[in-house]
C-alpha cells in the first residue's frame, strides 16, 4: 500500500487556522467592548467635570462683574471724598482767614475795652458827685417821691412838660423796642425772653419811664401802659382806673411790673390811644415812649405781612382821633431806620396838642 503523501495546507491545517483567527476576533471583541465602557465612563467624568469647570467659569464672570460693581462705587466714593476733602480744605483756609481776622479785633478790642474801664471810672466818679449832690437840701426837697439815678449827668429834659395831676405814660412794648435796626431786631426776637429783657433800646426805653416816675408828685395820680397789638396797664386789674401815687409804692410797683414786660408782636397805636379816652377823668398829660409809626390798628392783620409807609401813616391818623381833648401829648421817639415820615408825624402830634418831641440821646437818663 503506497504511503499518502504529505501536505501542509491540509484540511486539519486551515481547521486550526480558523479557530486561531476566530479565537483572535474574540479576543478582538471582547477588549473593544471594554474599551467603549471604560470611555462611556471617562466620557461622563470628563462632562461632569466640564459642567463644574463652567459653573465655576460663571460664578467667576458673575464676580467680576460685582467686583467690577464695587470698584465703580468705591471710585465714584472716592470721588465724593476728594470732593468733600477740598470743600473742607478750601473752608478751613476761611476759618482760619476769619480766626486771624477776629484775632486782630480781639486786641483791637482788648485795648478799647481799657480804654471803656478807663471811661466806666471817670462816670463812676461822676456819678458818685452827682448822687451827693442831689443828696443835698434843695428848694424842692420833699416834693417828689422817689428818685433815679442815671449813669451820667443826663438828668434833665428841655422843653418838655412835666407833671400834671393826672399822668399817662404810654410805653411801645413792639419787637421793634429790641433794637435799631431790623437786623438786631430779628437777632434780639430770636432770643431767649431772658436775653431780649437786656436788649440795650429796651433797657433805655424802662431807665426812661423810671425817671419820669420821679417827677410825679406827692397827691396826684398816674397810670402806666405798655401797649403793643394790645393796650395793657402795667398792674394787673387796674385797666381803666387811676392809681394814687401816695407814698410811692404803687409807683415802685408799677416800674418792677414794667421791668417785667417783654417786647414782642406788632404795634397798634389805636388801642393805646383808645385805652388813655377810657380813662375817667381824662388826663392832663400823657408821655408816649415809641420808635415809629404804628403797624397795626383797630383789628389786627389775619396774617403777618409787610405794611407800607402810607397805610402806617393812616394807621397813626386813625389812632389819634381817639385821644382825649386838651390833654398835651409828650413824645420820646426812639427812631429806626426805614421810617422817615415818623419823626414828622409826631412833631406835628405834639405841637397841636401843646406837647413836645424829644430824641433821647443812647446815654440818657
Amino acid at each position: 500500500m503506497a504511503r499518502r503523501r504529505f501536505n501542509v495546507f491540509s484540511l486539519s491545517f486551515l481547521d486550526v487556522m480558523s479557530c486561531g483567527l476566530g479565537a483572535v476576533v474574540l479576543f478582538f471583541m471582547v477588549i473593544n467592548a471594554q474599551i467603549t465602557a471604560r470611555a462611556n465612563r471617562a466620557s461622563e467624568a470628563l462632562l461632569a467635570q466640564t459642567d463644574r469647570l463652567e459653573e465655576q467659569v460663571l460664578n467667576g464672570r458673575k464676580n467680576l462683574v460685582r467686583l467690577r460693581n464695587a470698584l465703580e462705587s468705591e471710585r465714584e466714593r472716592q470721588m465724593r471724598a476728594d470732593d468733600e476733602a477740598q470743600r473742607l480744605a478750601e473752608m478751613l483756609r476761611v476759618l482760619e482767614t476769619e480766626l486771624a481776622e477776629l484775632d486782630k479785633r480781639t486786641i483791637a478790642s482788648e485795648e478799647s475795652v481799657e480804654d471803656l474801664q478807663a471811661d466806666i471810672q471817670r462816670l463812676e466818679a461822676a456819678r458818685r458827685r452827682l448822687a451827693a449832690r442831689a443828696a443835698e437840701p434843695t428848694p424842692d426837697t420833699g416834693e417828689r417821691i422817689r428818685r433815679f439815678v442815671g449813669d451820667g449827668n443826663r438828668q434833665y429834659l428841655t422843653g418838655m412838660q412835666m407833671g400834671g395831676r393826672r399822668v399817662l405814660i404810654l410805653v411801645d412794648a413792639s419787637a421793634s423796642m429790641l433794637g435799631r435796626t431790623y437786623v438786631n431786631v430779628l437777632r434780639f426776637r430770636n432770643l431767649p425772653p431772658e436775653r431780649k429783657l437786656r436788649a440795650p433800646k429796651w433797657r433805655q426805653t424802662l431807665r426812661t419811664v423810671d425817671w419820669l416816675t420821679t417827677r410825679l408828685t406827692p397827691g396826684s395820680r398816674f397810670q402806666l401802659y405798655w401797649f403793643n397789638e394790645q393796650a395793657h396797664s402795667v398792674i394787673d386789674g387796674s385797666d381803666g382806673q387811676w392809681l394814687e401815687t401816695g407814698d410811692g409804692a404803687e409807683v415802685n410797683r408799677a416800674i418792677a411790673a414794667l421791668y417785667g414786660v417783654e417786647p414782642r408782636g406788632g404795634s397798634s397805636l389805636y388801642k393805646a390811644f383808645d385805652a388813655a379816652r377810657k380813662l375817667d377823668p381824662p388826663p392832663d398829660n400823657i408821655y408816649l415812649l415809641t420808635d415809629g409809626l404804628p403797624t397795626q390798628g383797630k383789628v389786627p392783620p389775619p396774617t403777618v405781612r409787610k405794611v407800607r409807609a402810607d397805610r402806617r401813616a393812616d394807621l397813626f391818623r386813625e389812632a389819634v382821633k381817639l385821644l382825649p381833648r386838651r390833654a398835651p401829648v409828650n413824645i420820646l421817639l426812639y427812631p429806626m431806620d426805614g421810617d422817615p415820615t415818623a419823626a414828622g408825624l409826631f412833631w406835628d402830634l405834639a405841637i397841636r396838642t401843646g406837647g413836645s418831641l424829644i430824641t433821647p440821646a443812647r446815654d440818657w437818663p
